[in-house]
Formats: C-alpha cells, structure tokens, sequence
C-alpha cells in the first residue's frame, strides 16, 4: 500500500450559510465513505506564493488543499478520489503517490 496526495484546485465557494452546511456535510459523508484509508483529512489553503530561484517571490497555482489516502495503487486512490465534493464545485483533484524516503 502506498500513500497518495489528492490536491484540490478550484472549485466555487458556497455563498449562503445553508449551503457551506451542506458542503461540510458533503465533505464529511465522503470522508466517511473513505473509512480506513483516509490517512490524514488534511486542509484549505489560504494566501499562497512562490519562491523563485533568484529568491523573489511571484504567482502561485490554483490549489485549494489537500488530503492524504492510503490505497493499493494510483487508479484505486483516483477512483476514491472521483466522489470528491469539489469535482460537484467545479473543482479537479489531482491525485500523486508519495516515494517514501
């Protein structure tokens, strides 16, 4: 078994109170769903920026979090990756597999 980053990119925000209930609820049930190979929920990124090699800073990506599973190969971890509540927000999920070290 081998861990696996899912990065969230994009996605629309909820805009009432009811629906970033819902939302939560969404995420919830899918980690739920997951059982046992949810190795860490992760989080939301915030304010971001780049480091480049001269040392100024610059644009980012458009990653929006993050969260680690653990799962038999990388089509498995993409499969659980697919009921994904961003995806219904317009978002993609990367999903990359970790070399332990």
């Amino acid at each position: 078994m081998s861990n696996y980053v899912l990065a969230y990119k994009g996605g629309s925000e909820a805009e009432t109170a009811e629906a970033q209930e819902a939302v939560m609820q969404a995420w919830g049930e899918w980690f739920g769903a997951l059982g046992s190979s949810v190795v860490e929920i992760g989080n939301p990124f915030s304010a971001s920026t780049a480091v480049l090699a001269d040392g100024s800073t610059g644009a980012t990506s458009e990653l929006t979090g993050y969260s680690v599973l653990q799962a038999d190969s990388l089509e498995l971890a993409a499969k659980l990756a697919r009921g994904c509540p961003i995806l219904a927000a317009g978002g993609t999920v990367e999903v990359y597999e970790t070399i332990p070290m």
